[in-house]
């Protein structure tokens, strides 16, 4: 049993209902969670290393590490049911998809940093900690899901080239 049917399966009706209609959103967001984790694990190990001083670097960097765990995952779980172009094509559209993702996701930061200057010495180092947490890993990455669900349902991994199931079988064009 998967990890969506085994989540659906315990699942009151009136919810399991919307969660089967929306699965590819759920998997989309087990994959962001997965990928949350990635992005903030590669971003303070780094942040608070090797590039302390470069906050934003360290943070475009964590995020391409995990724009590379979030297409394999979503590639082939989130939308293995569509699609239908060649890797190489869909590749280079999930990647620049991602890569004006990635943007979208630093302009909190850079707001937050460069900006409001919420950086030491202008304010305590607790303070410049939650405001990057909240501007790069809560603001910042809720924005670029969101442009990235739509860019990949719409770009990368869309319905009408797939046409097919989750069981292969073609759909009967309407």
């Amino acid at each position: 049993m998967t990890v969506v049917e085994t989540v659906l399966a315990r699942t009151p009706e009136p919810l399991r209902s919307v969660l089967v209609k929306h699965r590819e959103l759920l998997k989309f967001a087990i994959v962001g969670g997965t990928t949350f984790l990635v992005d903030n694990g590669v971003w303070y190990l780094l942040k608070l290393s090797v590039l302390e001083s470069k906050p934003t670097t360290a943070k475009a960097i964590a995020i391409i590490v995990a724009t590379i765990v979030s297409y394999v995952l979503n590639r082939e779980w989130s939308f293995r049911t569509r699609g239908g172009r060649e890797r190489a094509h869909e590749a280079t559209l999930f990647f620049l998809i991602s890569g004006v993702a990635v943007v979208v996701n630093l302009i909190p930061l850079l707001i937050s940093r460069y900006w409001l200057h919420l950086e030491v010495p202008h304010v305590s180092r607790f303070v410049q900690e939650v405001a990057d947490f909240a501007s790069g890993s809560i603001i910042g990455m809720l924005l670029a899901m969101v442009f990235r669900f739509w860019g990949f349902k719409k770009w990368v991994f869309p319905d009408e080239l797939g046409e097919r199931r989750k069981d292969g079988v073609p759909r009967i064009p309407r």
